[in-house]
C-alpha cells in the first residue's frame, strides 16, 4: 500500500481542475476521435470506452462526445493527426514523457521545445527516459466505493499484477494485454471505476519534499499540458499527499 500522492493520483485531481476551467474537452476530442478510427462502437473498441468513460467524468457535452466519434469514424471532415513524443528531465530531476496529438509537428515541437527553456528543464534523445517506463493498464477507484479486499480479489482474478492505494483512490496495474479483462471484470462485478487507460508507469518515483521544488515541477507540468497538441504527460514525480495539498489549497 502507498501512502504516497503518486503520479497517478495527482494527474486525476489535475484533470478535475482541468475540467473546471475548461481546458480538457478539446484534448478529449481529439483522444476520442482517434480512438474511434479503430471503430466508434464502444461495446467492442475498449480504448474508445476508456476515453468515451474519462470524457463523461468530466462532464464533457454529450454533442461533443458524437461529433468527435463522427470525425475519427470519418462521418464528418476532420484534420489528419500524428502522435508525437518528447522525452525530458523537469525540475528536481523529474523524468517527463510527452505524447502529442499533432497536424504540424514543427510547430509542436518548437511549442514543447520552449516549454522546457523557459522551465530551466532540458529535452533527451528518445528512448534515454522511456526506457525507464513501462506500458501499463491503470484503472483507478474511488477507495470509498469499495473494499480494499473485495476490489484486490475481482482484480487480481481478472489478470491484474497489483493493487495499491494512493491517496483517496485504489490503484489498479495490469499488463495492457489483460487490461480489457480487468475493466470487463470490475464492470461485472459492479466496481465503479474512475478512470480507465493505458498508461506510462516508471520503474522508480523520484520523491520530492521541498516545496518550492514541488511547486516548480507542478508548475513545468501544467505548462506542457496546456499546449493544445499536448494529450498525455507522464512523470515519476511523487509529492507526500500533505504537501500537495498545502499546493493545491494556496491556488
Amino acid at each position: 500500500m502507498s501512502g504516497h500522492s503518486k503520479w497517478a493520483n495527482i494527474k486525476h485531481k489535475k484533470a478535475a481542475a482541468d475540467a473546471r476551467k475548461g481546458k480538457i474537452f478539446s484534448k478529449l476530442a481529439r483522444e476520442i476521435m482517434v480512438a474511434a478510427q479503430k471503430g466508434g462502437d464502444p461495446d467492442t473498441n475498449i480504448t474508445l470506452r476508456s476515453v468515451l468513460q474519462k470524457a463523461r467524468a468530466v462532464n464533457m457535452p454529450a454533442d461533443n462526445i458524437e461529433r468527435a466519434i463522427k470525425k475519427g469514424t470519418g462521418e464528418l471532415a476532420a484534420e489528419a493527426l500524428e502522435e508525437k513524443m518528447f522525452e525530458g528531465f523537469g525540475p528536481g530531476g523529474i523524468s517527463v514523457i510527452v505524447f502529442a496529438l499533432t497536424d504540424n509537428h514543427n510547430r509542436t515541437t518548437a511549442d514543447v521545445r520552449l516549454v522546457f527553456n523557459r522551465h530551466g528543464a532540458n529535452l533527451a534523445q528518445l528512448g534515454s527516459v522511456s526506457r525507464t517506463f513501462k506500458r501499463k493498464g491503470q484503472i483507478l477507484v474511488d477507495a470509498s466505493k469499495v473494499e480494499e479486499d473485495r476490489l484486490m480479489e475481482v482484480a487480481l482474478e481478472a489478470g491484474a499484477e497489483d493493487l495499491a492505494r494512493e491517496g483517496d483512490r485504489f490503484v489498479v496495474t495490469s499488463d495492457p494485454t489483460a487490461h480489457p479483462q480487468v475493466v470487463e471484470a470490475l464492470a461485472r462485478a459492479g466496481i465503479p471505476t474512475e478512470s480507465a487507460e493505458i498508461t506510462m508507469v516508471p520503474d522508480t518515483y523520484v520523491p520530492i519534499t521541498d516545496k518550492a521544488q514541488a511547486q516548480a515541477a507542478l508548475k513545468f507540468i501544467e505548462a506542457l499540458e496546456d499546449l493544445d497538441d499536448v494529450q498525455n504527460v507522464y512523470t515519476n514525480l511523487d509529492i507526500d499527499d500533505q504537501l500537495l495539498n498545502v499546493i493545491q489549497s494556496e491556488g
